[in-house]
Parts: C-alpha cells; structure tokens; sequence
C-alpha cells in the first residue's frame, strides 16, 4: 500500500471497478417499484446536524470516487487480491439487500433476508465494495476518506432510525432491540 497512488487515465484504472459498481447497483435498483426506489432515499424528519453531517460524508465520498477513478490498479499484489474477494462479496451482498428490500412489504419494518443480522445491510456493503476497490489501488489516503466518509453516514442512519420509528412505532422498536445497527455487536 501507498500514502498516495500515482494518477492517471488508463485503461486498468479503478474506474473499471466503479462502472461495474454502479452499473449493477443501477440495474437492481431500476427492477424496483417506484415506491421502493422513493423509501430508499426518503429523509424526512432529520436535524440540520443530520443532514450536515451526511453532507459532509458524501463529500468525503466523491473525493475517493475521484481518486478510485484515475488510480491504477495494483494487479497481482497481495492488497489486489484481498480487494477483488471483498469487492465481489459487496456486490452481491448489496445486491441480495436491494432485493430483499425491493421484496418487502411498504407498511413494514424490513427483518427480512440480510436485515435480520443488519438494520442497514446495504450501507455495510457499500463500504466492503470500497473498501475493496481501495485494496485495489493500494491507497492510505482512500482509506482514510473512506473512514471520514463513514463516519459521516452514522448521522444519516440516526437520521433514518429516527423517522423509521416514527414511522413504525413499537415493531421497529422491537427489531432495533434485536437486531444490531450496522453488524454483529455494533
């Protein structure tokens, strides 16, 4: 790994990884109706600080976007081949939370699927496709955006809990008793 990876245009860059992220990530997401698609990114009831915070995560994000995006990948290094295992299993896991979100009921809490063992299963796999793609190019510097960029994102899932349990009342309060917030214990 390097504090910094050298920049440019190539044809092995990590925007290859990026285009296949988000090209996936595109389609699954156009599969669902629209009143998933509107519930995926519903954020009503946050706080200043929330919507600040979350802000400033995504800052964070796009930053390492651009960085993935003309960074060379480091092909054949033992950091590369850690990167590609934890990007795969990312996308699918990203992949099976759409799905089981998609497949939800609209008037329910999701406790389905990957939501039994994570009440945000898709921000979990968000990060693991970054970190990677970060493992990829070999970067220091991307990934310490990417712990900024996640710290950020804590406030936009206190902003969710919040309207989630307004919105749901005693059955989310109930599966947030069960089932923990990002992982595991945590």
């Amino acid at each position: 790994m390097e504090l910094v990876t050298r920049f440019g245009i190539g044809w092995l860059n990590g925007w290859l990884p990026l285009v296949i992220y988000v090209s996936i990530q595109t389609i699954i997401t156009f599969t669902c109706p629209k009143e998933v698609r509107t519930r995926l990114i519903d954020r009503k009831g946050w706080t200043k600080t929330q919507i600040a915070m979350t802000a400033i995560g995504k800052s964070f994000t796009l930053i390492n976007i651009i960085l993935l995006f003309l960074s060379p990948l480091k092909f054949g290094s033992v950091e590369f081949i850690i990167g590609i295992i934890l990007y795969f299993i990312g996308i699918i896991a990203l992949s099976i939370a759409i799905i089981n979100f998609k497949n939800a009921p609209l008037g329910k809490p999701i406790t389905t699927g990957f939501y039994k063992i994570s009440r945000n299963p898709q921000l979990i796999s968000i990060y693991i496709i970054f970190l990677g793609h970060i493992l990829m190019i070999g970067s220091w510097i991307s990934l310490i955006i990417l712990l900024v960029s996640i710290s950020g994102s804590h406030f936009s899932i206190l902003g969710e809990e919040k309207r989630l349990k307004n919105q749901y009342g005693e059955s989310y309060l109930k599966y947030k008793k069960k089932v923990p917030r990002y992982f595991i214990f945590f």
